[in-house]
Protein backbone atom coordinates (compact mmCIF):
# COMPACT_ATOMS: atom_id res chain seq x y z
CA UNK A 1 0.00 0.00 0.00
CA UNK A 2 2.69 2.19 0.56
CA UNK A 3 4.24 2.24 -2.42
CA UNK A 4 1.40 2.71 -4.20
CA UNK A 5 1.02 5.87 -2.45
CA UNK A 6 4.72 6.84 -3.15
CA UNK A 7 3.72 5.79 -6.61
CA UNK A 8 0.68 8.36 -6.65
CA UNK A 9 2.93 11.41 -4.77
CA UNK A 10 5.19 11.00 -8.01
CA UNK A 11 2.24 10.78 -10.49
CA UNK A 12 0.60 13.80 -8.62
CA UNK A 13 3.74 15.84 -8.75
CA UNK A 14 4.63 15.05 -12.48
CA UNK A 15 0.90 15.77 -13.42
CA UNK A 16 1.50 19.22 -11.97
CA UNK A 17 4.38 20.02 -13.64
CA UNK A 18 3.29 18.68 -17.17
CA UNK A 19 -0.22 18.58 -18.07
CA UNK A 20 -0.70 15.37 -20.23
CA UNK A 21 -0.44 13.58 -17.49
CA UNK A 22 -3.66 12.81 -15.75
CA UNK A 23 -3.89 11.97 -12.37
CA UNK A 24 -7.69 11.41 -12.19
CA UNK A 25 -7.55 8.68 -14.71
CA UNK A 26 -4.34 7.50 -12.69
CA UNK A 27 -6.87 7.48 -9.09
CA UNK A 28 -9.87 5.68 -10.58
CA UNK A 29 -7.55 2.82 -12.40
CA UNK A 30 -5.49 2.51 -8.97
CA UNK A 31 -8.55 2.20 -6.81
CA UNK A 32 -10.39 0.15 -9.56
CA UNK A 33 -7.40 -1.93 -9.52
CA UNK A 34 -6.53 -2.29 -5.34
CA UNK A 35 -9.62 -1.20 -3.43
CA UNK A 36 -7.46 -1.93 -0.37
CA UNK A 37 -5.70 1.34 -0.75
CA UNK A 38 -7.49 4.01 1.38
CA UNK A 39 -9.45 6.64 -0.36
CA UNK A 40 -8.72 9.13 2.36
CA UNK A 41 -4.98 9.26 2.25
CA UNK A 42 -5.04 8.45 -1.69
CA UNK A 43 -6.77 11.65 -1.69
CA UNK A 44 -4.34 13.36 0.87
CA UNK A 45 -0.76 12.18 -0.92
CA UNK A 46 -2.61 13.49 -4.46
CA UNK A 47 -3.38 16.76 -3.20
CA UNK A 48 0.13 17.31 -1.84
CA UNK A 49 1.70 16.24 -4.74
CA UNK A 50 -0.28 18.50 -7.46
CA UNK A 51 0.29 21.11 -5.00
CA UNK A 52 4.12 20.78 -4.65
CA UNK A 53 4.31 20.91 -8.79
CA UNK A 54 2.02 23.89 -8.66
CA UNK A 55 3.85 25.65 -6.19
CA UNK A 56 6.87 25.97 -8.92
CA UNK A 57 4.16 27.36 -11.26
CA UNK A 58 3.72 30.07 -8.52
CA UNK A 59 6.87 30.80 -6.87
CA UNK A 60 7.56 31.10 -11.16
CA UNK A 61 5.07 33.50 -11.84
CA UNK A 62 5.45 35.26 -8.34
CA UNK A 63 9.26 35.86 -9.93
CA UNK A 64 11.17 33.93 -7.15
CA UNK A 65 12.17 31.67 -9.27
CA UNK A 66 14.06 32.71 -12.44
CA UNK A 67 13.90 30.69 -15.87
CA UNK A 68 17.32 29.47 -16.76
CA UNK A 69 19.39 31.70 -19.00
CA UNK A 70 19.26 30.08 -22.14
CA UNK A 71 15.12 29.76 -21.82
CA UNK A 72 15.10 33.82 -20.64
CA UNK A 73 17.15 34.61 -23.25
CA UNK A 74 14.91 33.17 -26.23
CA UNK A 75 11.48 34.65 -24.54
CA UNK A 76 12.72 38.09 -24.03
CA UNK A 77 15.40 38.43 -26.96
CA UNK A 78 14.35 41.05 -29.62
CA UNK A 79 12.85 40.15 -33.21
CA UNK A 80 12.97 41.95 -36.55
CA UNK A 81 9.20 42.96 -37.16
CA UNK A 82 7.83 40.94 -39.73
CA UNK A 83 4.29 41.42 -41.26
CA UNK A 84 3.32 37.73 -39.42
CA UNK A 85 4.27 39.10 -36.15
CA UNK A 86 2.82 42.15 -36.29
CA UNK A 87 -0.39 39.97 -37.29
CA UNK A 88 -0.26 37.82 -34.40
CA UNK A 89 0.19 41.09 -32.41
CA UNK A 90 -2.61 42.66 -33.11
CA UNK A 91 -5.05 39.56 -32.89
CA UNK A 92 -3.73 39.24 -29.49
CA UNK A 93 -3.75 42.79 -28.56
CA UNK A 94 -7.30 42.54 -27.16
CA UNK A 95 -6.57 39.01 -24.68
CA UNK A 96 -3.06 40.71 -23.70
CA UNK A 97 -5.73 43.44 -22.17
CA UNK A 98 -8.07 41.61 -20.68
CA UNK A 99 -5.83 39.60 -18.60
CA UNK A 100 -4.20 42.91 -17.69
CA UNK A 101 -7.60 43.91 -16.28
CA UNK A 102 -8.38 40.68 -14.67
CA UNK A 103 -4.84 41.02 -12.97
CA UNK A 104 -5.46 44.40 -11.64
CA UNK A 105 -9.14 43.10 -10.72
CA UNK A 106 -7.73 40.24 -8.63
CA UNK A 107 -5.08 42.65 -7.29
CA UNK A 108 -7.85 45.05 -6.23
CA UNK A 109 -10.24 42.73 -4.61
CA UNK A 110 -8.07 39.65 -2.83
CA UNK A 111 -11.15 37.64 -2.07
CA UNK A 112 -12.87 37.13 -5.32
CA UNK A 113 -9.03 35.92 -6.38
CA UNK A 114 -9.25 33.12 -3.26
CA UNK A 115 -12.87 32.08 -3.72
CA UNK A 116 -12.06 31.92 -7.80
CA UNK A 117 -8.85 29.68 -6.37
CA UNK A 118 -10.62 28.11 -4.34
CA UNK A 119 -13.07 26.55 -6.75
CA UNK A 120 -10.82 26.06 -9.54
CA UNK A 121 -9.20 23.94 -7.13
CA UNK A 122 -12.09 21.55 -6.45
CA UNK A 123 -13.79 21.92 -9.29
CA UNK A 124 -10.69 22.51 -12.13
CA UNK A 125 -13.09 25.38 -13.54
CA UNK A 126 -11.60 27.44 -14.45
CA UNK A 127 -8.46 25.72 -15.06
CA UNK A 128 -6.60 25.17 -12.25
CA UNK A 129 -3.31 26.05 -14.10
CA UNK A 130 -4.12 29.04 -14.75
CA UNK A 131 -5.85 30.39 -11.65
CA UNK A 132 -2.36 29.31 -10.06
CA UNK A 133 -0.07 31.22 -12.52
CA UNK A 134 -2.66 34.41 -11.99
CA UNK A 135 -2.61 33.74 -7.59
CA UNK A 136 1.31 34.03 -8.72
CA UNK A 137 1.24 37.07 -10.68
CA UNK A 138 -1.34 39.03 -8.00
CA UNK A 139 1.17 37.84 -5.44
CA UNK A 140 -1.67 36.21 -3.40
CA UNK A 141 -0.27 35.33 0.18
CA UNK A 142 1.74 31.82 -0.04
CA UNK A 143 -0.11 30.75 2.74
CA UNK A 144 -3.78 31.08 1.26
CA UNK A 145 -2.31 29.34 -2.11
CA UNK A 146 -1.00 26.38 0.18
CA UNK A 147 -3.97 26.32 2.32
CA UNK A 148 -6.99 26.97 -0.29
CA UNK A 149 -5.53 24.61 -2.75
CA UNK A 150 -4.53 22.25 -0.56
CA UNK A 151 -8.20 22.02 0.79
CA UNK A 152 -9.72 22.51 -2.64
CA UNK A 153 -7.34 19.38 -4.45
CA UNK A 154 -7.88 17.36 -1.63
CA UNK A 155 -11.49 17.23 -1.56
CA UNK A 156 -11.33 16.84 -4.72
CA UNK A 157 -8.96 13.78 -5.02
CA UNK A 158 -10.84 12.16 -2.29
CA UNK A 159 -14.44 11.87 -3.65
CA UNK A 160 -12.82 10.79 -7.12
CA UNK A 161 -10.39 7.82 -4.84
CA UNK A 162 -14.06 6.99 -2.69
CA UNK A 163 -16.43 7.02 -6.25
CA UNK A 164 -15.58 3.98 -7.14
CA UNK A 165 -15.98 2.24 -3.99
CA UNK A 166 -19.04 4.34 -3.77
CA UNK A 167 -20.96 3.32 -6.64
CA UNK A 168 -20.06 -0.65 -6.88
CA UNK A 169 -21.76 -0.48 -2.53
CA UNK A 170 -24.75 1.08 -4.82
CA UNK A 171 -24.64 -1.51 -7.04
CA UNK A 172 -24.91 -4.29 -4.68
CA UNK A 173 -28.04 -3.39 -3.14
Amino acid sequence: MVGWLCAALGVAFGSAIIPLINVELFILGLVASDPDIPWLALGIVVAAGQLAGKLLYYLAARGSIHLPKFLHDRLHRQRPPTPRRERWRARTKRIRSWLDALRERCQRHPAWMTGTYGLSAITGIPPYMATTVLAGLVHMPMSVFLGVGFAGRAIRFCALAASPALFSEWLRL
